[in-house]
């Protein structure tokens, strides 16, 4: 009776609240088709894929493309290229919104405060293709503004993108150019939602602007960054593709291979499916080991946590 009664309730809140439902309807099938009903494609890691046969009739090979993956030469140069360019890009990309967040909070001239989050915002909006074509402009041996400032200077101008021990600054660089305002805009939130009494029994107890940062906007929006990292860290093996691809040249392609654009090259160029799933499937497992992992090291030492 009681499970009769509890369906009865369920339905009941189903037909009253049709309109959620229907609004939540594309939502949902987008989730369906595009995240959902896709992991079937993860078969043909283990299967050697024909297209002809299918997925279910391709012959089954169980962890045949995993071995090939290890044993390959390139595999310990892309996965170094990869944690390197990622760890980088955490280090430098993580940190600056938060110290951008916390001094506009403590800006108090209003006017100048709007400039520089629109100022800092606007890059937000540029595509990958044309920040990666803006990068090529300002650091071309020839027109490149930043070449003709290292002349002025008495230096000599380099090719800065032919040149591998570059490439790594300029791709987390250019990103922190592009990110930090818009990544800053949580934590501004966050620090919003600070009483102002706060700073005022700081200021009455003699705490200057760095004091109050450190005592106060640094401990209220600690819980938001240690959730954004966690969710970094998670996704630390996924670096972009696109700005990748777009920003090897024939010089320094070989030292800038980093696991999506290997799939790439490897799946669409080459046509070997059940290679390029078998390692994509392998990039994603890491992805989910490490967002564990730093997810319970943040419960146990902040309580803190995704779940």
């Amino acid at each position: 009776m009681e499970t009769v009664k509890e369906r009865r309730g369920v339905l009941t809140k189903v037909f009253r609240d049709y309109q959620l439902y229907v609004l939540a309807l594309p939502a949902i099938a987008y989730l369906l088709i595009f995240h959902y009903i896709p992991i079937y494609g993860v078969l043909m890691a283990f299967k050697k894929f024909n297209a002809v046969l299918g997925i279910w009739g391709s012959e089954w090979v169980a962890f045949e493309h995993f071995q090939r993956f290890f044993k390959s030469y390139q595999f310990w140069p892309i996965i170094k290229n990869t944690l390197t360019l990622s760890v980088y890009q955490l280090a430098v990309g993580f940190p600056i919104p938060i110290i951008l967040a916390m001094l506009l909070n403590q800006t108090r001239n209003k006017r100048f405060k709007s400039i520089v989050q629109t100022v800092t915002y606007a890059p937000h909006f540029i595509s990958i293709v044309v920040l990666v074509g803006m990068v090529f402009i300002f650091l071309s041996p020839g027109s490149g503004l930043v070449n003709h400032v290292i002349a002025a200077f008495g230096g000599e101008r380099m090719l800065f993108m032919g040149e591998p021990a570059y490439f790594k600054t300029i791709y987390v660089l250019s990103g922190v150019w592009q990110n930090m305002g818009w990544s800053s805009i949580i934590y501004l939130a966050a620090l919003a939602s600070i009483s102002p009494e706060m700073y005022e029994a700081a200021k009455v107890d003699g705490a200057n602007k760095w004091q109050q940062i450190l005592k106060i906007d640094l401990p209220s929006i600690m819980p938001t960054a240690t959730i954004l990292l966690i969710l970094q860290v998670g996704q630390i093996m996924n670096v972009g593709f696109q700005k990748v691809f777009l920003m090897q040249t024939p010089l320094t392609a070989a030292s800038q291979e980093i696991i999506s654009t290997y799939v790439y090259k490897i799946g669409l160029i080459h046509s070997d499916f059940s290679y390029s799933t078998a390692i994509n499937l392998f990039n994603s497992i890491i992805n989910v080991v490490l967002l564990i992992t730093v997810n319970q090291i943040a419960r146990r030492s902040s309580n803190t946590s995704l779940w």
